[in-house]
């Protein structure tokens, strides 16, 4: 097995009876993941925090790995949160906010409750006629990191995306469209005004087929894609610890759309 990233290594910790698993997104790591995974141990939940099967070594290793493999990581981890943990919430950032989303779809009253942030839930249409063919002709494409207002930050992961991998996730994206109305649970969704990788049209369209009523839209005015890096990183912990703690505490369900900047 290559040797992982430093920086890019799978974060656990033992904690409360409420548990907390969070999923990186494509061609990223951990390390995106990392200081949120952070703040929910310090305070005392039980964290987890996997490596996606061929992330954080080098981008050849994921183009060996699919989307099944992907998802049966997040599964796996949700299955062993739940033999410790009396309740487990579910995260995500990006591609993480799809695999949230969808182990909340298939796992029902397992889940508690979900918080999603900047979720990637479709293809670039133009790369998605092109990438069943394109699989065989090219090796790679330029992949997108950094993501990132906030100066100094930087995004641990792959500069190259291999095509046989975009291909995978091409197909898991509709996938996990197709589950999203089984979604029952409480929402949270994080999504900043400015993102360079997802459109601000698959956060819409998570909350349009969703069949949860609780249900939390917060906009985030200072960061881009890479949120959980950048100027509104605190606000993310911040909005999550307080999800957890009111459903945990068996308050009403609300449904709102807030702005980060008016601090509501």
């Amino acid at each position: 097995m290559p040797p992982i990233l430093p920086g890019a290594e799978p974060f656990r910790r033992d904690g409360s009876a409420t548990g907390v698993l969070l999923c990186h997104g494509f061609t990223g790591s951990p390390q995106s993941l990392r200081p949120w995974a952070e703040d929910l141990a310090a305070h005392g939940l039980t964290v987890s925090l996997p490596l996606l099967p061929g992330h954080g070594t080098r981008w050849e290793d994921l183009a060996l790995t699919s989307w099944e493999d992907w998802y049966a990581t997040v599964d796996r981890e949700l299955r062993l949160l739940r033999e410790r943990c009396d309740e487990v919430f579910v995260c995500g950032l990006s591609m993480g906010g799809a695999l949230a989303l969808r182990l909340a779809a298939l796992h029902g009253e397992a889940v508690r409750g979900v918080t999603v942030v900047n979720p990637a839930m479709t293809f670039p249409r133009l790369q998605g006629y092109a990438v069943p063919v394109g699989r065989f002709l090219a090796r790679s494409v330029p992949g997108i990191v950094d993501d990132i207002a906030k100066e100094g930050r930087h995004e641990l992961g792959y500069d190259r995306v291999p095509t046989r991998a975009a291909y995978a996730l091409r197909n898991f994206f509709r996938v996990a469209q197709r589950d999203l109305p089984k979604v029952t649970q409480p929402l949270l969704l994080l999504r900043s005004r400015t993102d360079h990788v997802v459109p601000a049209g698959d956060s819409a369209l998570v909350l349009g087929r969703v069949s949860s009523t609780d249900v939390t839209e917060t906009v985030l005015e200072r960061s881009f894609h890479v949120a959980t890096l950048d100027h509104d990183a605190e606000r993310i912990f911040a909005d999550t610890r307080g999800f957890i703690d009111r459903l945990t505490a068996g308050q009403e369900p609300v449904t709102t759309v807030r702005s980060a900047r008016d601090g509501a």
